[in-house]
């Protein structure tokens, strides 16, 4: 199986996660946790690994993290390596919505390799965007 796996600090990947679920439905192959504040990397790892049980040998990993180089992001790829399954990884930082639904597409479509990195990159990148506002000045008076 192909999982989606996202991690991050405070309570953005549940929340993610939970919006996902809203958007496209329960999934078994979306997994989440953070890392809360007040919880050290020894516990964060120890509840990480209980979420990381599912996976087996054969099964491959995208990874969504908040922040290259944080702890969630840092950790689970450690846990992925001592589970054997870093080379069946791809990881990436500055999850969002859009990336993270886009991932999830790419998967359900059978992606790999560097179609599914392409993939995820660019829904990722394409989903950040300035919304220009032209507003007259009596549109303003209305907000």
């Amino acid at each position: 199986m192909k999982y989606l796996l996202l991690v991050s600090h405070g309570t953005f990947a549940p929340g993610l996660h939970s919006v996902m679920d809203m958007l496209m439905g329960p999934r078994e192959n979306i997994l989440s946790y953070s890392m809360e504040d007040g919880v050290g990397a020894a516990e964060y790892r120890e509840n990480l690994s209980k979420v990381l049980e599912p996976l087996t040998a054969d099964d491959e990993v995208v990874v969504l993290g908040d922040i290259i180089g944080g702890s969630p992001l840092t950790n689970a790829l450690d846990l992925l390596a001592k589970k054997g399954l870093l080379s069946h990884t791809v990881a990436f930082s500055g999850a969002n919505l859009p990336m993270a639904i886009g991932a999830l597409m790419a998967i359900d479509d059978g992606l790999s390799g560097e179609a599914l990195v392409s993939s995820i990159l660019n829904e990722g990148k394409n989903g950040v965007n300035q919304i220009v506002l032209a507003l007259e000045d009596d549109d303003e008076e209305d907000l």
